[in-house]
């Protein structure tokens, strides 16, 4: 049952808002939706996006497995018009879990795999995929990476939390060693050669991702590192300019776009009765990124913003704009009803949480108005999501609204908006978690169970649950 999520009516919903001080707009007239946009050049059919969602699903060596071609079918026939690829690993020994893919040449059938079903899927659905958008997230997951954490900077709130050897338990402390700049140098490269992979596969745009604490985030918040990536802002944020170059100047026909942190905080833990409540970290906080260092809970966008626009001048088509940490904050990245079973109950009303999302894109939107700016933290309004999206473009709070974890359990929203027609409540995302809880199910052969929608998608995703539920590792 709902704790939160009472709402039968938008005036409900809007009065909560109003009475907690919250700017949450919502219309009616979804028709800010339907518009067309021109995204580098290309014009894109619509303002439905659906962002990168990983499906923990793919073949051991990275490349798509059958749950993943299913997946890019059902967002092809959906109707969004700008599908945002999932992380795909730019060197094997990066990946975020055994099943993340990967992008390299030996991948790269897959991955046109993967793109032509999906872009064959919105053909038959839609009769034409000029006006579509497809890309490839390239991902380094850092400190996140398995089996071997990785790490660009010490965080004293994340280090202790990072497991260099579970046979162990041993952390990472002030004496891990971080990735050199010469490993950085190389990595450059590695990002250049997957950019080149998915442009000659067919994607549209490749987005660097920026964001939830992996490598390239940890990097935008390097302030203790040594050497040319750490210290002043024209280090921490030297190895994204510089790829952004390279890639620009190598393939100039293909899109670059980045999804990007804009406000990090610090990690949350299980506090009196499961509540979240903030690590204690030492002030001023001097491994977080687009926060107040004397208070974590204020967003702090000055840098975000310098840097975006750096980006745009660069030729960067678009930015993703997200915050927090899956692993550290989830409350942050993305509000919830119930949390994920390595998770704490939400220390805030979700709604206060999509208010900071909505306030932190419209700031990156007023500051750069000429670039197409994709809003996150939707899915917790369930039905009332497409009116608060609407509102916001409307308003020029931002240019795209992208869905999330709402998409794995309604993949085809998008027709329903076009049509006219509500969404299926039998098939709105109520955000109970179920799908991070698979993310977080290692314990099968593969080291990791693929993700879905176990009570909306029953007949592939049920059996998977209950699996995943009988088989778990007992806590005692």
């Amino acid at each position: 049952m709902s704790r939160y999520f009472k709402y039968k009516t938008a005036d409900g919903l809007r009065a909560d808002a109003e009475a907690m001080g919250l700017d949450i707009r919502l219309t009616d007239d979804l028709s800010p939706l339907l518009g067309s946009i021109t995204i580098g050049g290309r014009t894109v059919g619509n303002r439905l996006a659906i962002h990168p969602m990983e499906g923990c699903d793919g073949e051991p060596d990275g490349s798509p497995g059958e749950l993943t071609l299913r997946r890019y079918r059902r967002f092809g026939d959906g109707g969004a018009k700008l599908i945002w690829g999932e992380a795909a690993a730019v060197v094997p020994e990066s990946r975020a879990n055994t099943r993340q893919l990967v992008c390299n040449a030996d991948r790269a059938d897959g991955l046109s795999r993967m793109l032509e079903q999906c872009r064959r899927s919105h053909r038959d659905a839609w009769g034409d995929d000029s006006d579509l958008l497809v890309g490839l997230q390239l991902t380094h997951s850092g400190r996140y990476s398995v089996p071997r954490p990785l790490l660009a900077q010490h965080d004293p709130g994340l280090d202790p939390r990072t497991v260099l050897d579970r046979a162990t338990g041993r952390t990472a402390d002030d004496h891990t060693p971080l990735l050199s700049d010469d490993d950085l140098d190389r990595l450059q490269d590695r990002y250049v050669e997957a950019a080149e992979v998915a442009s000659k596969v067919g994607y549209d745009f490749v987005d660097l991702k920026q964001c939830h604490r992996y490598l390239l985030c940890e990097l935008l918040s390097a302030h203790t590192r040594p050497g040319k990536y750490g210290g002043p802002f024209e280090n921490r944020t030297r190895f994204i300019r510089e790829v952004v170059g390279r890639i620009r100047d190598r393939l100039p026909g293909l899109m670059v776009a980045t999804r990007m942190n804009v406000y990090d905080g610090i990690p949350w833990r299980n506090g009196p009765d499961q509540e979240g409540e903030p690590e204690a970290v030492p002030y001023p906080l001097r491994s977080c990124w687009g926060t107040d260092p004397d208070d974590h809970t204020k967003p702090d966008l000055a840098e975000p913003i310098r840097l975006i626009g750096q980006l745009r001048d660069l030729g960067v088509a678009m930015v993703n704009v997200t915050m927090g940490n899956p692993y550290g904050s989830p409350h942050i990245i993305r509000p919830f009803e119930y949390p994920p079973p390595d998770g704490y109950e939400t220390p805030e009303h979700p709604l206060i949480g999509i208010d900071r999302h909505f306030k932190a894109a419209e700031q990156i939107q007023r500051a750069c108005p000429e670039l197409p700016i994709l809003g996150s933290g939707y899915s917790w309004l369930q039905a009332f999501l497409f009116q608060a999206g609407a509102a916001n473009i409307r308003d020029g709070r931002v240019s795209i609204v992208g869905v999330g974890r709402a998409s794995l359990s309604h993949p085809d929203f998008a027709r329903n908006v076009l049509e006219g027609r509500p969404l299926d409540r039998k098939r709105i995302c109520r955000t109970f978690s179920y799908c991070t809880a698979l993310m977080r199910s290692k314990h099968n052969e593969l080291g990791q169970y693929p993700t879905g929608c176990p009570p909306f998608d029953k007949e592939v995703y049920d059996p998977i649950w209950k699996d995943a539920q009988e088989t778990a590792p007992s806590k005692g």
